[in-house]
């Protein structure tokens, strides 16, 4: 099966093909002011490789439900689910390979942000055996991934720019190809246009977007105003998948139409002025009746199960593999251990301990959803307390010799957890304190002068008694447990 489609042609009648192999590993950016052929683009990339790779469409104004009844896309309106069930079918896309638009047209900026963002994370977040390759084609992508707030709460721009961050950024590992759409490229965070290398950049004349898009082209900003003259539906294409140089497209015709339209001029009323008067001003005093107007019908809504298994059933890519049957859920217990047992694996790395929290946290998310291990309820603070166990060597936190231990570390702060587990072990089992660079080690620094500090503190505390004798051996008690370590050089 052939990876190119023709998108266009040139001004002379070339034929201009896309690579959608390379697309899928490098990105696409598209930008023009409206009007300029951006819909009519998308609409021509998804119908020429509907038949070769999986397509998700997330459609703003509801420009692409169309695609429906040429191609069997499977629509899927945001405004009738509940946040669990777009997380559901978003799973359940990934599992099945159905091609969907999400039409959010129905729905205001705030909740389609956050809709949106629901969708991209459940797709993010499929397991590995399920990270086929995906085009997802997101349209008014600066209203996803805005620069500033604008008019939107700082949630639904935190979370929304978030999931368009880890389509563009992080998602070519996991399948899934952004094609990014905009009308102002001065309104699209930096870090998402960045990541894009295939660019077709469409008529637009405010100089901030101008230079972007030359710079993006590699022109100089003489060439630049070339990007004015760009007729409707002319592009300058650029990137891996289209060519190692600048070259104009004509965007070629598409099959399917959006329920949008142009408007058009129309001959305006024959009357005369007295006769336009009169009608203005006739019985203007009288309450007219209430006209009934003809309204369409609103869209029904389907219930999830419905549709997902309508997902199920929509026409696959002839490669598809059979539909992989849905995980059972692990036991709480089942959990447990397996997130013991990834602690304690991530605690045998190296230089761990001189990692930020938040960094080995979501290391430490990722591998659990990598094994199918649910990780809701868990926050930051519980895997710091549970990863400075795992640090200083306790591999089963569930044995209750550790009962004693356990409620006495809740009166130590987390980032000196490590080293106290450290020094308790060591004088439950009546060993030697271990030494400096040991406990520095552990507690994520090189500097024997921070431990020492660090036992101040918790001398002062009243946890723990470091009691030197006049041969100079050390040794620290813990008055609580009763417990002391036996007695070292300091």
């Amino acid at each position: 099966m052939s990876a190119n489609i023709v998108i266009g042609q040139t001004p002379q009648g070339e034929a201009i093909e896309i690579d959608i192999k390379e697309l899928l590993a490098t990105r696409l950016l598209v930008q023009g002011n409206s009007g300029s052929g951006k819909s009519h683009l998308l609409r021509r990339l998804l119908e020429e490789s509907a038949p070769i790779v999986q397509q998700v469409v997330i459609d703003p104004e509801g420009d692409f439900v169309s695609l429906a009844e040429e191609f069997g896309h499977v629509v899927i309106d945001g405004a009738a689910y509940a946040e669990a069930e777009i997380v559901r079918l978003g799973a359940r896309i990934r599992e099945h390979r159905a091609s969907v638009v999400l039409a959010l047209d129905e729905l205001e900026i705030d909740q389609q942000m956050k809709c949106a963002a629901q969708f991209l994370n459940a797709m993010f977040d499929a397991p590995r055996e399920q990270w086929y390759p995906v085009l997802v084609v997101v349209d008014e992508a600066q209203m996803f991934a805005p620069a500033a707030a604008g008019e939107v709460t700082e949630e639904a721009r935190r979370v929304s720019l978030a999931a368009m961050t880890n389509l563009m950024c992080r998602g070519r590992k996991r399948g899934l190809a952004g094609v990014i759409a905009t009308q102002r490229l001065a309104k699209l965070a930096k870090n998402v246009a960045a990541e894009a290398s295939n660019f077709l950049m469409g008529r637009t004349f405010l100089d901030i977007d101008m230079i972007r898009a030359a710079d993006l082209l590699g022109m100089e900003r003489r060439q630049a105003e070339s990007i004015r003259d760009l007729a409707r539906g002319q592009f300058l294409g650029l990137g891996p998948a289209i060519s190692r140089r600048p070259v104009a497209v004509n965007i070629g015709t598409v099959r399917t139409g959006a329920k949008s339209i142009t408007p058009g001029l129309m001959p305006l009323p024959t009357a005369s002025t007295d006769e336009l008067r009169e009608l203005l001003h006739d019985n203007l005093h009288v309450e007219p009746e209430r006209q009934e107007f003809h309204r369409p019908p609103p869209r029904p809504a389907i219930d999830v199960d419905d549709l997902s298994a309508s997902i199920a059933q929509s026409p696959t890519l002839a490669a598809a593999p059979p539909p992989r049957p849905e995980r059972p859920e692990p036991e709480p217990e089942e959990n447990r251990a397996a997130m013991i047992e990834i602690l304690n694996a991530m605690a045998k790395d190296e230089d761990c301990s001189f990692q930020p929290s938040t960094t080995l946290f979501q290391d430490f998310t990722i591998r659990c959803r990598m094994k199918g291990i649910s990780v809701r309820g868990l926050d930051a603070t519980t895997f710091r307390r549970g990863f400075a166990a795992a640090l200083a060597g306790i591999e089963d936190p569930d044995d209750e010799k550790w009962f004693d231990l356990f409620n006495l570390a809740k009166h130590v702060p987390d980032d000196a957890l490590a080293p106290f587990y450290l020094i308790a072990l060591a004088a439950m089992n009546d060993q030697p304190c271990p030494d400096d660079m040991v406990l520095a080690r552990t507690y994520g620094t090189s500097s024997p002068r921070r431990v020492q500090r660090l036992l101040d503190f918790l001398e002062k505390d009243g946890l723990i008694v470091v009691r030197t004798d006049f041969s100079g051996k050390r040794s620290v008690g813990l008055p609580d447990l009763g417990v002391t370590t036996a007695p070292v050089e300091a």
